[in-house]
């Protein structure tokens, strides 16, 4: 049988990981500062993370949602208090686009509407609902176009106000930062307008920090650089450091109903106790600090570079803009220099999105790298 195939590969096989590093099929040791979409959140094969994972596995992998679960309630527990979003309700899913999906489906029934704005930009997942408020045509099918989408340009409030006056949006979705399009922050004067503007006309907000999210910026959720509270939070990738699992973060005033939503796989035995040990590891290692304070300081040393046009980002989730696409580069720095770097829908745009855990000397190591490929 062959493989249906929809993605463009790099001739490397990586076959075992250790922290910021992965290796591949000839032993070569390959820096990892893409983190498989920023999936990594806490490195490959953390110790911890491994033991927890194999403890659960070793008694018991997974039963549905039709019985009780305490690791769902310690997962919920530990979110709350490292997050600092205690108050909110969590409703646990496999993956971002499920998230989203849910997210959407939320805002639709608790407000009776169904129009959702977006942004230019956009990238909120590929299942149904998700891929219609994404801005990108060539992955929506004629069936993934079924509810009003109105798209405006990110940072007008003006817009915004005005199409929330029609009195017809459900709910406004926005990234913490942009990453797919190329790491765009918004304004946070911007940000911090949006939960009044949308509730004065009925609508919710949404933020999706799927990619964004888990430490990756330095705060635990990247809108929380301007200290807004959105209705529902949308989250997934460095939340099972590779396990599916992604959540739903819903404000208190949202009632569940029995049947309202519903998922197979979705807060299961095993990604709950992913889930447990990643934030153990965020926790206890102080990973928000270091994304901080590693992210400022390879912000800083790029920047003296003069190797690019700008540098974008909070934290370890940094856009590096250049002059001319990037493709070359990043197989240059892959394949001659031992680095794994992330590409984003602007082909002059490389996204780093390493490990919360990586270290100054590896920082390092990815600015030598830079300065040698494009010597």
């Amino acid at each position: 049988m062959n493989l249906f195939n929809v993605y463009s590969l790099y001739d490397t096989e990586p076959v075992r990981g250790e922290g910021a590093y992965v290796y591949d099929e000839n032993g070569r040791q390959i820096l990892d500062f893409y983190g498989g979409h920023a999936v990594m959140s806490i490195g490959h094969a953390h110790p911890h993370y491994v033991r927890k994972v194999q403890e659960q596995v070793a008694s018991l992998g997974f039963y549905s949602n039709s019985v009780k679960n305490p690791l769902q309630q310690e997962l919920a527990d530990k979110l709350g208090e490292l997050s600092g979003m205690d108050d909110y309700q969590l409703f646990l899913v496999s993956s971002g686009a499920e998230a989203t999906e849910n997210a959407l489906k939320l805002a639709s029934f608790h407000t009776d509407r169904n129009r959702i704005l977006a942004f230019d930009g956009a990238f909120h997942g590929r299942t149904s609902a998700a891929v219609n408020v994404t801005d990108n045509e060539k992955i929506k099918a004629p069936i993934n176009k079924n509810f009003p989408v109105t798209f405006l340009p990110m940072n007008d409030l003006a817009a915004v106000e005005r199409e929330l006056a029609k009195g017809d949006v459900a709910a406004l979705i926005i990234e913490g930062v942009q990453g797919v399009h190329g790491i765009y922050v918004p304004e946070p004067e911007f940000l911090e307008a949006l939960p009044a503007l949308c509730h004065k006309h009925g609508a919710l907000l949404i933020l999706d920090e799927v990619q964004s999210g888990y430490g990756r910026t330095g705060k635990f959720f990247a809108f929380q650089h301007s200290g807004v509270e959105p209705d529902i939070i949308a989250m997934a990738k460095g939340m099972g450091n590779g396990f599916p699992i992604g959540g739903v973060l819903i404000h208190p005033k949202f009632e569940g109903k029995a049947g309202m939503l519903g998922t197979t796989f979705g807060g299961n035995h095993l990604a709950c106790a992913a889930g447990i040990a990643v934030l153990d590891v965020i926790k206890d290692e102080g990973l928000l600090e270091n994304a901080t304070v590693q992210g400022a300081y390879l912000m800083e040393e790029l920047g003296k570079t003069g190797l690019f046009t700008e540098i974008r980002g909070y934290g370890l989730m940094i856009g590096l803009q250049m002059t001319e696409p990037i493709a070359p580069l990043r197989k240059k720095l892959l394949f001659e220099h031992g680095v794994f770097t992330g590409s984003s829908k602007d082909p002059n745009t490389i996204r780093l999105l390493p490990p919360l855990n990586v270290t100054r000397a590896q920082c390092d190591d990815l600015i030598a790298a830079f300065k040698k490929a494009l010597a």
